[in-house]
């Protein structure tokens, strides 16, 4: 979608940003000495201070966020459906073919990082057959709109517990008392009295092949898969090593032979499972991360006609139309405003902190809340949503791969044909050398159980599921891997303004009057009567708002009037209290005029025809702040980023542990200004609001603030519970022990396969001895894992 891409200088209109995309209205921002023309101040300055606009290669950037569906038309609908069980980069391709085979389907871009799938496809398109294709190749389609999947993940953890636990337990015993003393030349522990022989072995071959084939389903059907796809993963090594076994241990049943490795295809389906179990909890945490925007979608819009006012679908809405929005309702797509005023709260989608007054002539974004009045809009150009854009953002930056997993992708695709490939060598060569068919069979075997990368497979998730823990300890909870892998590398430290340098929420600051207490008093009486932010902050602000009576009261444009104590009063916006003759003194304008200077709200409050005082309210700045960026400054770069302007981030702006400040910036080019950052290096994104989860997703790393949006947090890689701002450096702590502990453990790993796997091609190692190196080297990754962090 091209909402979703980056333009070149020469492929945009006159019309668009050259920064964000988007329209840059009648009257577009430009400056000389910067190529382009943009749609804000705030955009024009990012691409001044960062100076690589000609340098940008949006080609590189259209192709890296492909929608996997480029003939589908510019009206097609998408669908995101949440598609569990994938688990590599061949169910992304497998998947992407079934859907693209439906009737109506344009294409699809599946995302194993996130398990989503978004569909490009006719309005009548059939999506239920995709869902039963998938559906017969055990993957489980849900809507992510629904949140996660809680029945799927309950579904596992019993297919585990119970198919794999109990049943892989009762193969242990059987080996422990039976077959291990046996085969190392003593008499079994226990006599079960002439019935050990195809009493034994049955009961192993029964449970074993209850662990095979129901808890190591999704092994097989990824195998199966990759075959299909012709993209050989880890699925199909693990499933010929724990299949090999089997097939190898039945056969020797069959003939009589009671050195069998019913345990070895136990123990590899049973670590892997585990493996696997770890991983989808942290891939269904980041599916959700669409939740909040796609349930913040509007979906239909009240249309005003000439025969009166009817309920419409939004994809029905044609330039032009007129929609009515009510109090507390969104505005369903982009457009200006031709009736009423209202204060519309834009804190989702542009995180700016004081809701803005529109009036006729004015511009909504899709997506923001109508707070207190109706409004009638008319909808834009494009019939397109902020809101909508976002979605498509935050979808495009999360489903993406790091370079180190496509790297991994691709040492999947040799590892795996250079095993079997060894597995069939080492066959042939003892077959050549003389050995018994069974001998050559039992060496091929063993280079395949001894290459099963289960320690390679766990040295990941256990160094990170220790460094989770270590991270809750200290205030932090991660909700994604790439934590561990970019955060000890990060050169830049992008802060957000609103809610994470602030506290977010809008707050009665300095009284200035002769009588603090009675000015504050007599405002908080007439503003509990409106649903403005700034007057629910002002009536919050006293204990008890109706102490003083109110009565004939009115609600303006700017304000509102009444009778309090039996005097005519007015609070609101200073032209309020101008327009209805009050005295204004030159002290109090003065405080207005620093109060909006200091970036905040200064409500005028007077009567009987005089102001008597200003109030500020504003989003205060969080007290640890200073002492945060400082901490964060001592190796990195600090870069504030914010919607507001440049009068709000002034005192951020003052500080010398800041590197820069960018201003006025809108929420689409919260995340490009992320991506030209990475030119000088690794970007971390600190954020809280869902106007900043495409920033947080685009970044290298992404921690997010627990008092914002549950959004925000989904699009991070690590949210801050406890300690605020101070924790952020906490985070890194944990992310850089956490990284020096996986490269232990896949160094490990990696040795354990280069001596392991020639000793048993060479026939110097059996299956039994395989077994045993493999779980030695698991073994030594699981107690490096619990090791405290250094």
């Amino acid at each position: 979608m091209s909402a979703t891409t980056v333009p070149s200088d020469s492929e945009r209109s006159p019309e668009e940003c050259t920064l964000c995309g988007l329209a840059t209205g009648d009257a577009p921002v430009a400056d000389e000495a910067v190529p382009g023309t943009y749609c804000c101040r705030g955009c024009l300055e990012v691409a001044r201070s960062l100076d690589d606009v000609e340098a940008a290669d949006p080609e590189a950037a259209a192709d890296e966020l492909d929608t996997g569906a480029e003939d589908a038309p510019d009206d097609a609908d998408h669908t995101f459906l949440a598609v569990e069980g994938m688990h590599c980069a061949t169910c992304e391709t497998f998947i992407e073919s079934v859907a693209a085979d439906a009737d109506g389907v344009y294409g699809a871009q599946a995302s194993y990082a996130t398990d989503v799938v978004r569909v490009a496809h006719e309005e009548a398109a059939d999506l239920d057959a995709v869902e039963a294709t998938l559906d017969r190749y055990g993957y489980a389609v849900t809507d992510p709109e629904s949140g996660t999947d809680e029945d799927g993940a309950d579904a596992q953890v019993v297919r585990f517990l119970l198919g794999g636990g109990m049943f892989g337990m009762m193969v242990m015993v059987w080996y422990a008392l039976f077959l291990y003393p046996s085969y190392l030349g003593y008499e079994p522990f226990v006599d079960l009295g002439g019935f050990d022989g195809l009493y034994l072995f049955g009961n192993v071959w029964l449970m074993t092949s209850i662990v095979l084939f129901y808890t190591g389903y999704p092994l097989l059907r990824g195998a199966v898969v990759s075959l299909r796809a012709g993209q050989p993963n880890m699925d199909l090594l693990v499933s010929l090593a724990a299949a090999s076994s089997y097939l190898y241990s039945s056969v020797a049943v069959a003939v009589g032979r009671t050195h069998v490795y019913f345990d070895v295809t136990v123990a590899i389906v049973l670590v892997v499972t585990l493996g696997n179990y770890y991983e989808d909890r942290i891939k269904r945490r980041a599916a959700s991360g669409l939740s909040e925007l796609t349930s913040a979608r509007v979906r239909e819009a009240t249309r005003v006609t000439d025969d009166g006012d009817e309920t419409v679908h939004v994809a029905d809405l044609a330039p032009g139309d007129r929609v009515l929005v009510r109090p507390g309702e969104r505005v369903p797509v982009d457009g200006e405003v031709v009736e009423g005023t209202a204060a519309v709260d834009e804190s989702l989608v542009t995180g700016e902190s004081v809701p803005e007054t529109r009036r006729p002539g004015d511009r909504v974004l899709g997506g923001t809340v109508v707070t207190d009045d109706p409004v009638v809009v008319a909808v834009g150009e494009d019939a397109d949503s902020t809101l909508d854009r976002l979605v498509d953002l935050l979808w495009e930056v999360q489903s993406s791969r790091s370079g180190v997993q496509r790297l991994a992708d691709r040492l999947a695709t040799l590892f795996v044909p250079t095993v079997l490939a060894l597995a069939l060598v080492a066959t042939g060569w003892h077959l050549l050398g003389g050995a018994t068919v069974a001998d050559a069979l039992l060496a091929g075997l063993t280079v395949l159980i001894v290459s099963c990368p289960c320690a390679l497979g766990l040295a990941t998730p256990l160094a990170v599921a220790s460094g989770v823990r270590e991270a809750v300890d200290r205030g932090v909870v991660v909700t994604s891997e790439a934590i561990f892998e970019g955060a000890p590398e990060v050169d830049v430290v992008v802060l957000d303004k609103t809610g994470t340098l602030t506290d977010g929420e809008m707050t009665v600051g300095e009284v200035v009057a002769d009588d603090p207490e009675a000015v504050l008093s007599r405002a908080a009486a007439l503003e509990r009567f409106s649903a403005h932010p700034v007057a629910e902050a002002v009536a919050s602000a006293v204990e008890d708002p109706a102490a003083l009576a109110a009565e004939s009261v009115e609600s303006h444009d700017r304000g509102v009037t009444g009778a309090v104590a039996g005097e005519g009063t007015a609070v609101g916006h200073p032209s309020l209290l101008e327009g209805r003759g009050f005295a204004f003194p030159d002290e109090y304008r003065a405080a207005v005029a620093d109060v909006r200077e200091s970036g905040g709200v200064a409500v005028a409050v007077g009567w009987a025809g005089r102001v008597r005082g200003v109030v500020a309210v504003g989003d205060a700045p969080r007290p640890e702040w200073e002492r945060a960026v400082a901490d964060l400054s001592a190796d990195r770069e600090v870069v504030v980023l914010t919607g507001d302007d440049e009068r709000a981030a002034a005192a951020f702006e003052a500080n010398p542990e800041v590197s820069e400040v960018f201003a006025g910036v809108p929420p689409e080019a919260k995340a490009e200004t992320v991506e030209r950052l990475k030119a000088r290096g690794t970007v971390a994104m600190v954020g809280d609001g869902s106007n900043d989860a495409p920033a947080l997703a685009a970044a290298d790393v992404g921690i997010a603030l627990a008092s914002g949006t549950d959004l925000a947090g989904d699009a991070a890689d690590a949210v801050v519970v406890d300690g605020g701002l101070d924790a952020v450096a906490e985070a890194f702590a944990v992310a850089a022990g956490t990284s020096r502990r996986i490269r232990r453990n896949l160094g490990w790993a990696f040795l354990y396969n280069a001596v392991a796997v020639p000793l048993a091609a060479l026939g110097l190692l059996n299956p039994l001895f395989a077994a045993v190196a493999m779980g030695a080297s698991s073994l030594l990754v699981v107690a490096n894992s619990a090791r405290p962090l250094d």
